[in-house]
């Protein structure tokens, strides 16, 4: 099968899918050509021909704040209208498209290749209540601001207007399009690698160190992740909530994984990072020796954190969860989540977690004490935590649920039965001896 892939940030979502297609390559060579056009980057894959566009200037700010999303979206339409124009020149013709409908590059795909079916990721629906908008009461949105938000589902409505097909990986994110749309969109259960992600009895019978961080086995580890800090991710909570934390456990170090850009929401509007804002307010409450703030650890690091970790934070406005929480759970942390549908679609309070009222930084800091304290109701979580994930995000079922999917899209199977080797002739029977003639037997003279 021929398959175009497209995503901005080459391999993207797609990794683990390709995977599983060059796994077919690898049993029956030839069975897919994997096309995979995206803005320029370092990631390579053998197997997989990658083809990139420019990527599109940033829009004026001078552009209406309603139609600037849009307007760059437009941009990568067209950017990605003229690459799949060269890869058709070059003879290829996809079976089927598969890509992020966030940013645009997708839109007029259908021109390019009419007639070829589209499968989009359909990640968010913003909306001005009940979801990330005036969730946090501390940072509102000016009501002039509400038109840009709803301006930001410009994309969304175009895609979903194409008549194609959709995907996402949440009940949650599914709930947030309207009634009308989630038709058109199927839930497909992301997974991770339960065998690479799985608890490891040995990590806290040796110290574990990481960039300046050392936890001793007697120490307890409180770990937070995000992509980069910010109040999204619930980081203001987690800071305020460590001066009672640190206080009362003094054997408890606490290591924090992510950077100081913005991936969702604004910049403080005093400038700097969020991190350097939330110091600024509780630094000089906490033992900041005990504190770790570790940047973006390479991805074998991040794992033997959530592996030692005794009490794993995670944060979030109703909005996107993060892989990081799956991560968690399939290492089986003792997760204390926040009570917001993101989270608490994994996170089942005293099941395989604890919740916590996700802008209280006081009922947090209670749940996370409770964790490191109560080690019988530890355990009991940690394992919950690690059946759940193998009962809901193993990859091979993921990988299995996907591939059905596209199989059902495009009308035949990923890897169709191996050919019957002709049969063999059989030998042509020897002809047989022609039989003697038989005698008549004389008779016998007359005496």
């Amino acid at each position: 099968m021929n398959f175009l892939f497209v995503h901005q940030n080459f391999p993207g979502q797609y990794l683990h899918l390709l995977r599983s297609l060059l796994a077919d390559n690898e049993k029956r060579e030839g069975t897919h050509e994997l096309v995979f056009m995206t803005e320029p980057n370092r990631n390579q894959m053998a197997g997989v021909r990658k083809v990139t566009y420019s990527k599109p200037p940033p829009v004026s700010a001078s552009a209406v704040l309603e139609a600037r999303e849009y307007e760059q979206a437009a941009r990568r339409a067209q950017a990605g209208y003229r690459g799949a124009l060269q890869i058709k020149a070059l003879g290829f013709k996809p079976d089927i498209i598969i890509g992020h409908h966030g940013w645009g590059e997708m839109l007029n795909l259908v021109d390019a290749f009419p007639g070829v079916p589209i499968l989009g990721y359909f990640e968010f629906y913003y909306k001005i209540h009940g979801t990330d908008v005036n969730f946090d009461p501390e940072f509102p949105m000016p009501e002039e601001h509400f038109g840009a938000v709803r301006g930001k589902n410009t994309v969304n409505l175009l895609a979903l207007a194409l008549e194609q097909y959709g995907q996402t990986p949440t009940g949650w994110q599914h709930s947030t399009y309207p009634g009308w749309a989630r038709e058109r969109i199927r839930i497909i259960e992301e997974g991770v690698d339960l065998e690479l992600c799985k608890p490891d009895s040995e990590a806290r019978k040796a110290p574990l160190t990481i960039g300046k961080l050392t936890v001793a086995p007697e120490q307890k580890l409180v770990t937070y992740v995000a992509r980069n800090l910010e109040p999204y991710r619930g980081f203001h909570t987690f800071m305020r909530a460590l001066p009672r934390i640190l206080a009362e456990r003094p054997d408890a170090v606490v290591s924090i994984v992510g950077g100081d850009e913005i991936s969702y929401g604004a910049p403080p509007k005093q400038g700097g990072s969020w991190r350097e804002v939330m110091l600024r307010e509780v630094g000089g409450q906490i033992d900041l020796s005990r504190v770790h703030f570790l940047g973006k650890v390479p991805y074998e690091q991040h794992l033997a954190l959530l592996k030692r970790s005794d009490a794993h934070v995670y944060l979030s406005y109703p909005f996107v969860a993060s892989w990081s929480l799956r991560e968690a759970l399939a290492c089986g942390c003792m997760v204390v989540g926040s009570d917001t549908d993101t989270v608490t679609e994994f996170v089942k309070h005293e099941s395989n977690g604890l919740v916590a009222p996700t802008l209280d930084h006081a009922a947090l800091a209670q749940s996370v004490l409770r964790a490191l304290e109560d080690g019988k109701l530890a355990a009991k979580l940690r394992k919950g935590a690690r059946a759940f994930a193998e009962e809901h995000l193993g990859m091979d079922a993921y990988i299995a649920n996907y591939r059905a999917y596209i199989e059902e899209i495009a009308g035949k199977p990923l890897l169709p039965p191996a050919p019957k080797a002709p049969a063999k002739r059989k030998a042509a029977a020897k002809p047989k001896a022609a039989a003697k003639p038989k005698t008549t037997p004389k008779p016998k003279a007359s005496k």
